[in-house]
């Protein structure tokens, strides 16, 4: 595991950009995945009420204080209104999931100081996800 995944793991709590409440989807994947490791998580999805019993919100804006890392598993063009929502939030560690990244959205991280991991990382993998 990387040092820049490890820093994202360090929070204590992280919100899901993309969370879906289709299971077969990866938004819902990693949502599974941080609470199957008994991570706090926050599922933002702008039309659900909730994913996976967990109460949705609708933007990274609005996620609570006290999340500092940010999993992205948007298409590329929502990443980067995601990042934008991140940094004016004041995130610290946004993952884009593999097909989330963005150039220009990594690019504004990396100007914000953000640690930034988009070079086809999965958090899946990092974690051990497992389907039960």
């Amino acid at each position: 595991m990387t040092e820049k995944i490890a820093i994202f793991l360090a929070a204590d709590a992280f919100g899901v950009a993309g969370a879906s409440a289709d299971r077969s989807k990866f938004g819902n994947k990693v949502l599974r995945c941080l609470l199957q490791c008994g991570r706090r998580a926050i599922p933002v999805n702008p039309t659900a009420e909730s994913v996976e019993g967990i109460p949705c919100v609708a933007s990274v804006s609005n996620l609570p204080e006290g999340v500092k890392s940010l999993s992205v598993v948007t298409p590329p063009k929502v990443t980067e209104v995601v990042v934008e929502q991140a940094i004016a939030r004041g995130l610290e560690n946004i993952l884009m999931q593999p097909g989330a990244e963005s150039p220009r959205a990594v690019e504004k991280c990396r100007e914000k100081g953000i640690n930034v991991i988009a070079d086809g990382s999965c958090l899946l993998v990092a974690l051990g996800f497992s389907e039960h």
